[in-house]
């Protein structure tokens, strides 16, 4: 067999600001034991490839957009910018603007965030089926020509394993299995990947690709991959391998090192979480190798940023960092909970790199977070939210409203809990609750279709207390975003790359 044996793939489209982690987690446990691999990030030579063939825009704001192109890919990826809301924007938006005309002939719109077809669904499994069948119909079809299939052909791989993390994603990978497929008909295709994961868990799940696909992989995917290149696994602990992603022009001030500490969540008891629906376990790295394989990482890589993508990252590791500094700024996510509480090790924890911490508050109802099940108290919150704002570190707060137990009532608690707090608030992210399958109390709610599609992952359901999705929508958009306390919050938060950017306006560069 000539080349080398595996072909790592992350299809298009996901936020372009910084590598996959999860093919660079797959490369490092192949290589590990000896297997070779080429890791390709098609999202962002995609990108690039969307953008360097726009055709001429018809309009004023288009045809300026594409003279600045160049200047504004360059600001994206210079600190300068990031002192500079407004050229931060203009940016994002021109950007944004030239790539929704890439596929506007098949009802298609790509963005620098999400892919979305007004034909086909990527929860219909009919739909992605097509995809596969008609890839010409894809905007990215000239690249996958041009640029993947090449390659696929030079290396004659053995095994081909696509990760699929978001819904954004979807279609676009399964036009490329289907090129992938004719082209390489002896691979065995491999699909794994947050999104994959999570349909598989779907209750009564059927395989409805196996046609275009050989197996389909919930939770870590190095095992599969591994065991499909005639392997057996040594050892279940792989440093990450980013050689072939380093170098690519990421929209970011410098290279963002994505690292993951552990799968799934060490707290697993709140009731809207997927995690919790879908049973995942929880897999963390012992927090030494954890921090010893960051340090490693980032010396290798020297980032701009790390970004820790734990869904929440533990105490212990918490400690760890603020103990030993990993050399490079970085954010992550985190509950609130001890050792949070402490200001000085706030201020230890500052003083390691740390710029941002993303917190799952969702109410500022005490009861709210008693019925989820969120195990923090509100008075903690507020000692952390004040704590981290002396040390220097910015809160990027996360609030749910319409869960079963919140109601209009409890929503005003938590905008008055904010509105009492927003001087230590950095950014916030507004989220409307939707039902994961099988999750929540489920089966006491009366339930109704949501999304349209075999593959879909929630519900709608009937609030008990009345409060459905179009009120629970007007509450967030016409009375708390537009509360002169928190109005400049919100406004704050980058356009489209939101937290993925949020820590570079906060670091010193």
């Amino acid at each position: 067999m000539p080349g080398n044996a595996v072909l790592l793939i992350h299809p298009p489209v996901t936020k372009p600001s910084e590598p996959p982690a999860g093919i660079a987690r797959l490369a490092g446990a192949l290589r590990s034991h000896g297997i070779g691999c080429t890791a390709i990030d098609a999202n962002i030579e995609g990108l690039y490839h969307l953008l360097g063939h726009i055709r001429k825009p018809a309009d004023t704001w288009s045809r300026r957009a594409r003279r600045h192109l160049d200047a504004h890919l360059g600001a994206l990826r210079n600190h300068e910018t990031y002192a500079q809301p407004d050229k931060y924007r203009r940016a994002v938006a021109d950007i944004n603007r030239l790539l929704s005309q890439a596929g506007t002939d098949d009802g298609v719109r790509v963005s620098l965030a999400n892919f979305e077809d007004q034909r086909h669904s990527p929860l219909r499994s009919a739909d992605l089926l097509l995809a596969a069948q008609h890839p010409e119909h894809n905007p990215y079809y000239s690249y996958y020509q041009n640029q993947i299939l090449p390659v696929a052909e030079a290396l004659k791989p053995r095994v081909i394993g696509i990760s699929i993390g978001f819904l954004s994603q979807a279609l676009c990978a399964f036009a490329l299995i289907g090129l992938l497929r004719k082209a390489c008909p002896e691979a065995h295709i491999i699909i794994g990947g947050g999104l994959i994961t999570s349909w598989l868990q779907r209750p009564g799940w059927t395989h409805p690709f196996s046609r275009w696909v050989d197996r389909m992989v919930a939770g870590p995917g190095e095992a599969a991959l591994i065991h499909a290149a005639g392997r057996d696994i040594r050892t279940e602990t792989y440093l990450p391998d980013y050689d072939d992603l380093v170098g690519h022009p990421y929209l970011s001030p410098g290279f963002v090192l994505p690292f993951s500490a552990s799968d799934g969540c060490w707290w697993r008891r709140c009731d809207f979480c997927p995690e919790q629906a879908e049973k995942n376990p929880y897999r963390p790295l012992p927090h030494t190798a954890a921090l010893e394989q960051i340090r490693h990482l980032v010396r290798h890589t020297r980032p701009a940023m790390v970004h820790l993508l734990d869904n929440a990252v533990s105490p212990a590791l918490l400690r760890r960092l603020a103990a030993d500094a990993p050399d490079s700024p970085w954010y992550g996510f985190v509950r609130i909970a001890p050792p949070l509480n402490d200001p000085d090790f706030c201020r230890r924890l500052a003083r390691s790199g740390c710029s941002m911490l993303k917190i799952g508050l969702e109410s500022g109802d005490q009861k709210v977070l008693d019925a989820l099940h969120k195990g923090i108290r509100l008075d903690m919150a507020s000692k952390v939210l004040r704590n981290l704002h002396a040390a220097g570190i910015t809160a990027y707060v996360y609030l749910l409203f319409g869960t079963p137990a919140d109601d209009e009532a409890a929503a005003e608690k938590t905008l008055q809990y904010v509105v009492a707090h927003h001087r230590y608030i950095g950014f916030l992210n507004l989220a409307i609750f939707n039902l994961p399958l099988g999750g929540f109390d489920s089966e006491t709610l009366a339930l109704r279709p949501f999304y349209a599609g075999d593959l879909a992952l929630y519900s709608d359901f009937h609030h008990p207390q009345g409060w459905h999705r179009s009120a629970v929508r007007q509450f967030v958009e016409k009375r708390f975003k537009k509360h002169p306390a928190i109005q400049p919050i919100v406004r704050r938060d980058p356009p489209i790359f939101t937290s993925n950017h949020a820590a570079f306006f906060t670091s010193p560069g």
